[in-house]
């Protein structure tokens, strides 16, 4: 399949990183409800009946910009903080980027968390130079996050290739559904229990990112 596309595009908290993996969810979402409340009251119930921080985020576009930005703002703080002790990468993660690069294709980082942690857990584990581009949250657009394809079609942009000559490799029912909504192909990474389900719709499923890699170093230039 992978033999059909022009671009990789992964996911990062999944097929990446454990993004949260040593400064739990549930702690940045307890955080993000206390300052959301501060600012909108009328939404703190709704924000502490939630433990994902993005939920939390995508509730604070009903305070208005202003409640917005603060959110926003102190959840890519949390972010940044959280990658800097996320630990190694997902095992196979870094040989598949390296097999994609080898292999000829363009090679980018589609995210829902912000692009400055990526950046920056890139950084800190030396492998900046392993993808060509992030794009990551949009800033302050919590509607043109995934499933937006919006993310995806400005990936392709960069990269200088059609959406549908990319596949996205993503861990969520949302990555599919944007990959979807954006022409290009989709290879769900089915790292937990239940999501072999969850994620057959895409148009494949690997249950480790080896798999890739694995995949990808058979169409390794010449």
């Amino acid at each position: 399949m992978l033999a059909n596309y022009d671009a990789i595009l992964f996911d990062f908290d999944g097929p990446i990183c454990d993004v949260f993996q040593g400064f739990p969810a549930p702690r940045v979402a307890g955080d993000l409800s206390t300052l959301l409340a501060s600012f909108a009251p009328e939404l703190a119930d709704a924000a502490s009946a939630t433990d994902d921080p993005m939920v939390i985020h995508q509730l604070a576009r009903e305070g208005g910009q202003k409640v917005l930005a603060a959110v926003e703002a102190a959840l890519t703080d949390a972010e940044i903080r959280a990658v800097g002790v996320a630990g190694t990468p997902t095992a196979g993660a870094v040989e598949a980027m390296t097999a994609a690069r080898a292999a000829g294709r363009r090679v980018a980082i589609v995210s829902n968390n912000s692009a400055d942690c990526v950046r920056a857990y890139l950084a800190a584990q030396g492998l900046s130079g392993a993808v060509e581009a992030v794009v990551g949250r949009p800033t302050l657009r919590p509607d043109l996050m995934k499933p937006s394809p919006h993310p995806l079609l400005e990936a392709a942009a960069i990269l200088g290739v059609q959406p549908e000559r990319s596949a996205l490799v993503g861990d969520s029912v949302t990555d599919i559904e944007a990959a979807r909504a954006a022409g290009a192909g989709s290879i769900g990474f089915a790292n937990k229990p239940g999501k072999l389900d969850a994620l057959a719709s895409a148009s494949a499923v690997v249950t480790d990112m080896w798999a890739v890699a694995h995949s990808l170093s058979r169409h390794r230039e010449v």
